[in-house]
């Protein structure tokens, strides 16, 4: 059974007393929660808007948790990025729902990783993106659909371009988990076409650091991950990749990263 609520938020402000311009609404659907927000002037008519998928219920936009929804905004009323919807899902579990197939637990604190995101990616694609479409006034063309998330929610994104090449053809992975048991083997494994995708890949330099466990890999295996795309993806519409010196595997150099990883992926095609 599908529920809807619409919740309107007024007069959001950041530390610096900026007001937002766009709207943030809320809807629930198949019992996830959708934190979805509407560019400034939304709807436009005769405008379709491009649409971003965000793991996490949207974290590293929510304007409670960081400041980066209004750096977006400062994107669209520079020019720099053309206005855009996100869409932030809700996870049920996000140890299942964000890695592509079953592995131990790092440490006997949490329990072992699912492996459903195959089953989470389906809800995304056919449950979702769809509703999305139908309600608000979006592009629905895989061209300007994007998938991005953080760390697991990085490692599913990724995931999506595998299992969903038609669907999205924009994906960023911000800090994502290329440390998960058989990534990498995956990757070697599975041909990619990327030529009608773009793809945004990054890392912050401290990421591992002081950990004993697989994930003291982080920044090399995320490099590595670069490294095979860039070898067998064939990127025509562009690759990148960056390391932010300093940053750790945080929420706040998270959120920090998600515009500009925004704008790289929907700015004018790059050689």
């Amino acid at each position: 059974m599908m529920m809807i609520q619409k919740i309107m938020v007024f007069f959001v402000t950041n530390r610096r007393g900026t007001l937002l311009k766009g709207t943030f609404v809320t809807r629930n659907v198949n019992q996830r929660c959708l934190l979805i927000y509407l560019p400034p002037g939304y709807p436009q008519d005769g405008y379709h808007y491009p649409v971003v998928y965000v793991q996490d219920t949207g974290d590293v936009f929510d304007p409670d948790q960081s400041d980066s929804i209004f750096h977006v905004e400062e994107m669209f009323a520079h020019g720099e990025l053309s206005p855009l919807i996100l869409v932030g899902i809700e996870p049920f579990n996000r140890l299942d729902e964000y890695t592509p197939w079953p592995a131990p637990a790092l440490d006997n604190r949490f329990a072992d990783f699912g492996g459903q995101g195959a089953a989470y990616l389906e809800f995304v694609v056919e449950v979702c993106k769809p509703f999305i479409d139908k309600h608000f006034q979006t592009d629905p063309r895989a061209e300007m659909t994007a998938i991005i998330g953080k760390s697991l929610g990085g490692l599913i994104s990724l995931y999506a371009l595998y299992l969903y090449p038609h669907v999205f053809r924009k994906i960023a992975s911000i800090s994502g988990s290329f440390w998960y048991p058989g990534v990498i083997e995956y990757m070697k494994e599975q041909p990619i076409d990327g030529r009608m995708h773009r793809l945004y890949l990054d890392v912050g330099s401290m990421e591992g650091w002081g950990k004993e466990n697989i994930q003291k890999e982080m920044v090399a295996r995320t490099k590595e991950a670069y490294a095979l795309l860039e070898e067998s993806g064939n990127f025509q519409r562009g690759l990148h990749f960056t390391v932010e010196e300093g940053a750790e595997h945080q929420l706040p150099f998270f959120a920090k990263r998600f515009p500009h990883a925004l704008k790289w992926l929907y700015s004018v095609e790059r050689k």
